[in-house]
């Protein structure tokens, strides 16, 4: 089922309901990248707000949890594991005097619907020693029976992506191109960021396109068939997308909390969505065969997923009906408009008279965390450069007045693939 172009009549909506939705999201002044809207094999509404566009390889953030749960599906499907075998079984190196019967009995399906042993959720990079990440999860005794309890548990989701590479033998995301991403669509060159040690960063790091993330939630929706072939067993993931768990004290989506699946979260009308920091989503709902892909950055931002969520079912999805009369005009317009999208930039005068107080001046600077010694800021025409000095040397940032500018952050000394790494010669 590759996707074709259609227009929102043809799928059973107005254009101008189309506008409008995308034009309230644009008011509230969030952060959007990209979104796509799809019925059936019909993507009926595609924006990307320059200077993002539809080739651009997105991070999706906690979105890769979900992918690593249809790995361990498929690992299961070939019987190199069970749902029901112990968590610590597969990693054996890492036993220590820490290890107690908390974390001995936690199991693979119990990891997978975030009702672990562990009761607080470690930030990506904490506790890393021997430059292995894996090792952090291990440094503190478990502290509850797992099985009852919901808790966020980003790390319990990388643990589980280092069993599918344990048993695998490659990259979570090489393996599933091979078995089935691949053949679906999805492009070859999308990748997974690392975390120090063996492991993908299988918690926070698949780079993809935004229709690579409609064809996964595609596949998903469809139960693991593609185009009449079958590529995975319907029944795990039937399970992966239904309510195993309440985790209804979370507050963590922002709009009602449904549920829980294997690292999928529930949605409204029996739905499902996979979910990532920032606004990074694939909201399904199989009754009006509806896909809603989004990304931004929005993160701090406490109202954006509640406003999401809650326009998206008001002004799309619950108006989806049967096809409507073609409308041109409304059509066009509704394709002139997101062709001009753009990056949200904050409001306000572009031209100021104290720009001309600062521009060439030097500015020398006590003591900071950031380490610089001095800073400069010279404008042009709708722009401007700030020039600093820290231990490096000199580093140029651009910035824009009413447009934003786009490069590379120039702190050298961060690695390009993998997360806290330092490497020379790369930048943040």
């Amino acid at each position: 089922m590759f996707f074709k172009k259609g227009t929102p009549e043809s799928v059973g909506i107005s254009s101008a309901a189309v506008q409008k939705f995308i034009e309230t999201l644009d008011s509230y002044h969030l952060a959007t990248h990209s979104i796509v809207m799809a019925r059936g094999n019909t993507i009926f509404a595609e924006c990307y707000y320059a200077p993002f566009h539809k080739d651009y390889k997105h991070r999706m953030y906690s979105v890769t949890k979900s992918f690593v749960a249809v790995a361990i599906g498929l690992l299961e499907e070939d019987g190199k594991l069970s749902l029901d075998d112990k968590f610590v079984k597969y990693f054996p190196e890492y036993e220590n005097e820490l290890f107690n019967d908390y974390l001995r009995e936690a199991t693979i399906r119990e990891m997978l619907t975030m009702t672990t042993s562990m009761s607080d959720n470690l930030y990506w990079f904490d506790h890393i020693r021997e430059n292995d990440r894996a090792i952090g999860y291990f440094d503190r005794a478990a502290d509850r029976i797992p099985g009852t309890i919901w808790r966020y548990d980003s790390y319990g989701s990388y643990m589980l992506g280092a069993i599918v590479e344990k048993l695998s033998g490659m990259p979570f995301l090489k393996f599933m191109q091979e078995r089935f991403l691949t053949a679906i669509g999805f492009c070859e060159d999308s990748y997974c960021l690392k975390s120090p040690g063996k492991y993908s960063w299988g918690d926070s790091a698949i780079l993809c396109t935004a229709r690579d993330l409609l064809h996964f939630a595609r596949f998903v929706m469809n139960y693991g068939t593609w185009e009449g072939k079958r590529y995975m067993n319907e029944a795990y993931l039937r399970t992966a997308t239904s309510r195993l768990v309440d985790n209804s004290d979370c507050g963590f989506v922002g709009y009602g909390d449904y549920g829980y699946g294997y690292q999928i979260w529930q949605a409204p009308r029996g739905g499902f969505a996979f979910v990532g920091m920032g606004d990074q989503f694939a909201i399904c709902d199989p009754k009006t065969d509806f896909i809603f892909i989004i990304n931004s950055d929005n993160q701090g931002n406490g109202q954006s997923r509640a406003i999401l969520y809650h326009t998206l079912y008001k002004d799309i999805v619950e108006l989806l009906g049967d096809a409507l009369p073609e409308d041109p005009a409304a059509n066009a317009a509704l394709e002139e408009f997101c062709a001009s999208r753009k990056l949200y930039v904050f409001p306000g005068e572009t031209k100021s008279d104290f720009a001309k107080e600062v521009a060439g001046k030097t500015f020398k600077l006590t003591e900071n965390k950031m380490g610089m010694d001095w800073l400069q800021v010279a404008f042009e025409e709708d722009a401007g450069v700030l020039t600093y000095k820290n231990a490096q040397g000199e580093k140029k940032l651009r910035f824009g007045f009413g447009h934003n500018e786009f490069q590379k952050f120039p702190q050298e000394g961060y690695s390009d693939e993998v997360g806290g790494v330092d490497e020379p010669g790369h930048f943040y």
